[in-house]
């Protein structure tokens, strides 16, 4: 049995978990199996098709956390990685060298599958790749950091960018909580003309915070302390985050589309809570031992799979199962025909994760 009171750099599984789990969640998505669940009349489905869609403007959904959570996982995730480089003999240069080529990798990737529209070249910054591509190389550069000066800094950049917020000058986006007149309405109006986008380009900035939160609680995972201790001090934190976020709303009002500093604290609590009940499950009670095997496939080529289906893979594999799904289930209508091809789009999905997996084809950017 692992011993769970010694340093770990090997693969820990309930991180494998999460990530998987959280790429899983976004390969439905794809498919378009949610918005689906709005056509059903039934109360539980369309509140089941309203929380996996994102909030309108001031709230939390629960798809509202899924960019927070694979950023956090991302964080959790560096300071294994980079110890298991340091094992195999890289120098921390090395590793450096490796991060920040990474890092223009993410942004290169993100402009290009979301910045390139006929006749038109933008440089916005509102996906998940141009944002992970700042929190990533930011959180690894302060990693070897002290805690204190790492939670300071993520503190200091969410209370400059609600100061930013409340008081920027320019007329017109000076009301800081209103959709398109705010602060990240201006800076998207700069990189793209006249953005029609309520998604702010900044905020790569404060969600700076899940990526380096999700390092702190790597290298907690990755310490000598009890297994006990860890999920203490990880619930202590993630309830006290939840806490903050939450009273903040009633001053700064939570908001995912520009990631205001209440949605950083209440979905970074979420994110540690998710975090511990995956560690505890998982590695110390050792259960849902072949239901994590499911999850973990996807999350060893997490990124590959997500941009897969981005450039129009779930639409080609659905085309190509449509003639086969309508051909079945017409008999039950629409409905029931796009359900069963979005579920069949998503097991393929998932098996082509498990082909990759089965070969130890890993592919890593």
């Amino acid at each position: 049995m692992q011993n769970l009171s010694s340093p770990k750099t090997e693969r820990m599984n309930s991180i494998d978990f999460f990530r998987g789990f959280t790429m899983f969640l976004l390969m439905g998505e794809s498919t378009r199996l949610y918005s689906q669940f709005f056509l059903f009349d039934n109360k539980f489905m369309q509140f089941l098709g309203t929380q996996l869609s994102h909030h309108e403007w001031h709230g939390l959904h629960f798809w509202d956390l899924i960019q927070p959570f694979f950023m956090f996982i991302v964080g959790v995730s560096i300071p294994l990685a980079v110890a298991n480089r340091q094992k195999k003999g890289d120098s921390y240069r090395l590793i450096t060298l490796h991060a920040i080529k990474r890092s223009f990798l993410l942004l290169f990737l993100g402009w290009a599958l979301y910045c390139i529209e006929p006749g038109k070249i933008g440089f916005r910054m509102q996906d998940v790749l141009t944002q992970l591509s700042i929190t990533y190389l930011v959180a690894f550069l302060i990693m070897r950091k002290s805690v204190s000066f790492q939670v300071i800094l993520t503190l200091v950049i969410l209370l400059v960018t609600d100061l930013a917020y409340r008081f920027f000058p320019v007329e017109g986006f000076n009301q800081p909580w209103v959709v398109y007149h705010n602060l990240g309405a201006y800076v998207n109006n700069l990189l793209e003309g006249v953005s029609k986008s309520p998604w702010a380009s900044i905020n790569a900035f404060p969600t700076i915070a899940h990526t380096v939160w999700g390092v702190l609680f790597g290298k907690l995972l990755m310490s000598d302390k009890p297994a006990a201790k860890k999920i203490q001090i990880m619930l202590i934190a993630g309830v006290s985050a939840l806490i903050i976020g939450y009273s903040l709303d009633f001053v700064t009002p939570i908001i995912k589309k520009i990631a205001t500093s209440s949605f950083v604290f209440a979905s970074g609590g979420w994110a540690i809570l998710a975090l511990c009940l995956c560690y505890w499950l998982i590695d110390v009670k050792k259960l849902f031992a072949a239901g994590s095997r499911f999850f973990i496939i996807v999350g060893m080529n997490c990124i590959f799979i997500y941009l897969f289906f981005e450039i129009g893979g779930a639409e080609l594999v659905s085309k190509i199962f449509h003639p086969f799904t309508y051909g079945f289930f017409s008999w039950g209508g629409t409905l029931l025909v796009g359900i069963i091809n979005s579920l069949a789009v998503w097991a393929a999905l998932w098996y082509f994760c498990y082909f990759l997996f089965k070969n130890k084809i890993f592919i890593k950017i």
